[in-house]
């Protein structure tokens, strides 16, 4: 690119970042404690190429706190980034130093990140003995990632946000890169945006309704340093929970390497999903910055605004960390809240999004000494935001400050993952003592957490597994985490993990371990499905993915971590059940009703809307009752809104190593029960395909097998089952 053609003018303070204007781009960025602010131009990648700078005119190029200006003749594609210069006082949170150049917090898409060497970024000298308390006046030659002018123009064919209501969504969790990187995954653009699109025949197969990624705005994955002891390789940077710039979709995920070309591609992925009726939920890291705490590199937000952009300590040399990862965002300052805000809508109105997953969302609920708030405005903000208004908006509802908000997260109609959810299933199915009990809670939607505050079932998130623990294959084959691969001794990750092995730790040879490993899954899966509130499920159980026993992949780029698509074949039973589970609850409206259950008959019949058993058809006792429970669910206005009702629901858990023989309820007149699901069956009779249930004939008992779920429903006429 030649810059002799180019002229400076004084620019616009908005919009923030760097804007196509049709003359030219509009560069704007804060800095309410900088003397100057240079705006830097490359001609090239390269990090040798030839380069313009601007400094810009506090009198002519300065609005308020906002530095800008219009750069005339310059185009899209057009490589930049900033230097800024102010006072170097760490004690005092000022941590300028203009040696250093710095990404725009608002950069759509940056250059390659690969060979970036994090050593030149630092503002002070490390050989010095003090530190970070020096100050480092090496000028670093410009190896970092340049940010990219991006022109939004792109030919969206129509397609808008699909923002499905949270009560019918099915959501399906994964990463990018790992979907389609093993060479056996059959796609012609393995690891990639355009990978994800190879894999919609899959989805739709699958029948969920929602992607939720793991984060995709661009981070560095080769920020660790240590090693795989097993394998002498370098760990990386795998989920990309550390990011570096929040507007860019990340580069190394795009098959197009041209510039910019990753925004092209991500816009693709999203059209082609919604066209295949797929939303696109993303996993958003506002906690932390990947600049790390007072002895990590400066890059952007440091050297721009120190003492605006994070949470500072009493001593504002160090940062407080609530997020365990060195530094913590000032969520709740009005100029971080703005920049979250406009984050969020760029997503949504420019990239089309349906919803955002925050990792640990508490810390957008604290204040700017770190204090927790009961009225958050950020989370207020985006909960009430116009544009927002129908995203979705999913809290991970604690932080590593101590923070555990699960059940009462601030701020109007935020989700939360449940992670109560997850345990108590997961107690319950592997026989614990006392944990009938809580199993029923979470069956009916988890209304001990989410009533109170007039929020409804489908703001429970309901998981098993996610990417932070174990897969479901592992939940049921190892009794302890794995995790030497990460070189941190075995010593990172969950311990309390509510997982057994059933004989063999591990992969095992022997048929029965391995049937009642599978016989588990199906459970997990079948429960989850059931319950009232939003399902996740983790990407990869449904065929039996492992990660060889590692509960904390969160380094592993290779097969650990990959989709071993070959398990789609070994594991086919497994794989039917999962869709033919799938399909199940979206066909029944009342496993998605909008209203809690509330064990009367709500004037429509003489039934309760659901009513509890022990195995001998008698009212349980909470305080006794242990492996065995079973509940009727009355399908009458299953679906209240939609003034839609249902089939009547028989459902049978039995978590003991003994079979029982559970009394069954009599049916209705003229709505007899049929077996639609038995865990313990062998496929296909584990799951009857629609039309096919096997009658129950005169017999008011049914006899399980040990660990298995059974679910019957009423046949009435009219009504799909």
């Amino acid at each position: 690119m030649v810059f002799d053609d180019c002229v400076l003018e004084p620019g616009k303070a908005l919009p923030v970042g760097a804007s196509v204007t049709g003359r030219g781009v509009n560069f704007s960025v804060f800095s309410r404690h900088a003397d100057s602010v240079t705006l830097v131009l490359f001609a090239s990648p390269e990090p040798d190429s030839a380069c313009k700078q601007w400094k810009l005119d506090g009198k002519i190029n300065r609005t308020g706190d906002m530095w800008h200006c219009h750069i005339l003749g310059l185009t899209a594609g057009a490589l930049y980034l900033y230097s800024v210069d102010g006072p170097y006082i760490p004690e005092k949170g000022f941590r300028f130093n203009a040696h250093k150049s710095l990404l725009d917090p608002y950069a759509k898409a940056l250059t390659d990140l690969r060979g970036w060497d994090l050593r030149s970024c630092m503002g002070y000298n490390p050989e010095d003995p003090l530190k970070d308390l020096s100050f480092s006046p090496y000028d670093e030659p410009y190896t970092q990632p340049r940010c990219i002018v991006i022109d939004d123009t792109f030919d969206w064919q129509g397609d808008r946000p699909l923002n499905y209501p949270l009560r019918y969504s099915v959501l399906y969790e994964t990463h990018v890169r790992g979907l389609t990187k093993h060479p056996n995954s059959g796609v012609a653009h393995p690891g990639t945006y355009r990978g994800v699109i190879e894999k919609i025949p899959f989805f739709k197969e699958l029948g969920i309704t929602s992607l939720e990624f793991l984060p995709m705005q661009e981070f560095n994955e080769q920020e660790q340093t240590r090693i795989n002891p097993r394998t002498g390789e370098r760990l990386v940077n795998y989920w990309g929970y550390s990011t570096v710039a929040f507007f860019a979709p990340k580069g190394s995920y795009a098959a197009d390497s041209s510039l910019g070309g990753q925004v092209r591609e991500f816009k693709e992925m999203v059209r082609e999903l919604h066209k295949a009726g797929l939303e696109v939920i993303l996993d958003i890291v506002f906690n932390h910055t990947a600049e790390g705490n007072e002895q990590g590199p400066t890059f952007s937000f440091r050297g721009l605004d120190n003492s605006i952009y994070y949470i500072l300590d009493e001593n504002k040399r160090y940062y407080k960390n609530y997020s365990g990862c060195g530094n913590t965002m000032n969520c709740n300052n009005p100029v971080v809240r703005t920049f979250i805000l406009d984050c969020l809508r760029y997503w949504v109105m420019e990239m089309h999004v349906d919803g955002f997953r925050f990792d640990l969302g508490s810390i957008l609920g604290r204040d700017q000494q770190g204090r927790l708030m009961e009225n958050p405005p950020t989370l207020e903000r985006i909960a009430e935001d116009p544009i927002l208004r129908h995203t979705k908006i999913i809290a991970e509802a604690w932080d590593a400050g101590g923070a555990y908000q699960v059940g009462w997260f601030p701020g109007g109609r935020w989700a939360e993952w449940n992670d109560r959810y997850r345990d108590d299933v997961r107690k319950y199915w592997r026989g614990d003592a006392q944990h009938t009990g809580p199993l029923a809670t979470r069956l009916a939607g988890s209304s001990d957490l989410y009533l109170r505050d007039g929020r409804k079932p489908f703001h429970s998130i309901n998981f098993i597994t996610s990417h932070d623990g174990f897969t479901l294959k592992d939940l049921v084959s190892y009794r302890t985490k794995h995790n030497e691969e990460n070189g941190e001794y075995n010593r990172d990750g969950h311990d309390m993990n509510y997982s057994a092995n059933y004989g063999f730790e591990g992969p095992s040879a022997n048929l029965l371990i391995e049937t009642v490993r599978e016989r588990l899954m199906k459970n997990y899966m079948a429960t989850l499905m059931v319950s009232l509130g939003t399902p996740m499920i983790l990407g990869g159980d449904e065929m039996g993915r492992t990660q060889r026993g590692n509960n904390n992949a969160y380094c592993q780029d290779n097969e650990i971590s990959w989709y071993d698509w070959s398990l789609l074949e070994k594991n086919q039973g497994l794989f039917r059940f999962a869709k033919e589970m799938i399909a199940f609850r979206r066909r029944h409206p009342g496993f998605m009703r909008p209203e809690f259950y509330t064990g009367k008959d709500g004037n429509y019949n003489a039934i309760p809307d659901i009513s509890w058993f022990d195995e001998t058809g008698k009212a349980p006792d909470w305080d006794e009752i242990d492996t065995c429970l079973a509940l009727r669910m009355d399908g009458s206005k299953a679906d209240i809104l939609a003034d839609r009702d249902d089939n009547d629901f028989f459902i049978m858990f039995n978590a003991g190593e003994t079979p029982v023989s559970f009394k069954v309820c009599p049916p209705l007149e003229g709505k007899p029960w049929v077996r639609a699901i038995d865990t313990g069956l062998p496929a296909p009779e584990d799951i009857c395909t629609p039309g096919m249930e096997a009658p129950l004939g005169y017999s008011d008992r049914y006899l399980t097998t040990p660990r298995s779920m059974v679910v019957l429903i009423s046949k009435q006429f009219g009504l799909t089952t």
